[in-house]
This record gives C-alpha cells, structure tokens and sequence, in this order.
C-alpha cells in the first residue's frame, strides 16, 4: 500500500470511528499533531485509534510506550503502518 493511501486510509476512518465533526479531511496533513493543539484527541481515543490500526491496516501496537512513539503525528503514525505491514 502507497504512503498516500495509507493517509487518506488512515484520516476517513479516525474522521469517521473518532467522530471528528469539527475538522475537515483536507485540513489535515503529515505534520498534524493528534493530541494537543493537534486533533485535540484524548486518552480514550487513542486507545480507539489502536483498533483502527489493527482493524484497516493489520498492525498491533504492543505497548503504550510504542503507541506514544506512534501517534507523535499523522505522518509518523503512516511511517509507523507502512513499516510494520504485512507484506510490505
């Protein structure tokens, strides 16, 4: 899967199964912070966002401490997915 298809993979289904009203698809980049200023996600969606990545991508994050690594940014989030995808 390319890296561009990973991110828009990625950004409809956490727009979608994160109920992210406020924001729009084409306001989201690479370097858009998931928590904080960023998306403004919270603990509970992240542990969410670990099922959306299992569940469209068939990666597991282990731990919270890989997840933390993870989910420093959109883009970081689709390096993370392409490296650990089966078969890529």
């Amino acid at each position: 899967m390319e890296r561009r298809e990973i991110f828009d993979t990625l950004v409809k289904a956490m727009l979608t199964e994160l109920y992210l009203e406020d924001i729009k698809e084409e306001d989201l980049t690479e370097d858009s912070a998931l928590f904080g200023e960023g998306l403004g996600l919270d603990s509970i969606d992240s542990v969410e966002l670990v099922v959306i990545v299992e569940k469209h991508f068939k990666v597991a994050i282990q731990d919270a401490d890989e997840a933390r690594k993870a989910f420093a940014s959109l883009g970081v989030l689709v390096s993370f997915i392409q490296e650990r995808m089966p078969g890529e």
